[in-house]
């Protein structure tokens, strides 16, 4: 345990600090920067989490946090573009996913290092999912980089990470909000952020209405990618497969409708169980599963919701104190 921890255990043993905050920061992909818009306003009203747990996109945001540069990658976010994200994306067409993803560890290793878990100043886990089991597991200890990875292992999309004998992919496979884990780590009070509110449907009416705005643009940079790339590897069938029906939805399409309404229905079964104090939903149903590059607009939308329940947020913590 670092000496910032046991700080902070030793205020908490002294009744300096009576209530123990948990953050449980949500899946969502590139909707997850909204976190960063989260934790900023948390800020902004005295609120400071003495425990962070992720998930996926969250447990990225929610190590950056509690590694200490969070501001480091905020910066770094708000320089990204369509072709930069893009660059990240070393594509490959064996194994369980389209992006290896070693391409985007080693620039986030050389950019911000690496540190393990049990010296983070405050107490931090990530949650993925073990593909053969099923069970969830909880990274509390280790590599931190290694357990964003693995929390951040997106079916189909990202390549499962090999941990000893385990295969692992996103834990918004199984708890796509990890207020359990908050809890389990005896947080008193616990916020969670939802970042897939109202995706259900939503991806469809998306595609259409960049349709509408942009007139024959109806695909990302990344969906146009994956198609080049599978041109390229598999010839002209997979192309004119993928192309047959453009009224139909596409390989992509299918793909990140199927996490939307998997990460929808999972995530109301565990909240009912489990709920936290206070839960906050930015409005991020516009924002498309790989759009990593809409940085300041998901860091508003954080913000905004934040401020939406910042009296209930206030109220909770308060009466908890």
């Amino acid at each position: 345990m670092t000496n910032k921890r046991k700080h902070i255990e030793k205020e908490k043993s002294n009744k300096a600090i009576t209530t123990t905050i948990g953050l449980a920061l949500g899946s969502g992909s590139a909707r997850g920067w909204a976190h960063i818009g989260v934790i900023r306003a948390l800020q902004e009203i005295g609120v400071t989490p003495h425990i962070v747990c992720g998930c996926s996109a969250g447990s990225l945001v929610g190590g950056a946090y509690a590694a200490g540069y969070l501001d480091d990658l905020e910066a770094w976010l708000k320089t990204l573009t369509k072709t930069k994200v893009a660059s990240f994306f070393d594509f490959q067409f064996r194994g369980g996913g389209l992006i290896a993803g070693e391409r985007l560890v080693t620039f986030f290793r050389n950019e911000f290092g690496d540190v393990l878990i049990e010296d983070l100043p405050i107490p931090y886990a990530a949650v993925a999912t073990d593909i053969e089991t099923g069970r969830e597991i909880w990274f509390r200890s280790g590599s931190l980089l290694d357990a964003v990875r693995a929390s951040i292992s997106l079916p189909g999309i990202f390549a499962p990470v090999k941990a000893g004998n385990r295969w692992l992919i996103d834990g918004g496979v199984v708890n796509p909000i990890p207020v359990s884990v908050c809890r389990a780590m005896d947080a008193d009070i616990v916020i969670a952020v939802n970042l897939n509110g109202g995706l259900v449907g939503r991806h469809g009416v998306q595609k259409k209405r960049d349709t509408d705005d942009k007139g024959k643009e109806a695909e990302n940079d990344f969906t146009s990618r994956v198609k080049k790339g599978f041109r390229n590897s598999v010839d002209m069938m997979l192309s004119q497969v993928w192309n047959s029906d453009e009224a139909a939805p596409g390989l992509f399409d299918v793909m990140a409708g199927s996490v939307n309404i998997m990460q929808d229905r999972i995530t109301k079964s565990r909240m009912a169980g489990d709920p936290p104090d206070i839960f906050i939903t930015p409005t991020l149903d516009y924002l498309g599963l790989l759009e990593f590059h809409r940085v300041e607009e998901a860091i508003e939308e954080g913000n905004k919701a934040v401020h939406a329940v910042k009296s209930q947020i206030i109220t909770a913590v308060s009466c908890g104190q």
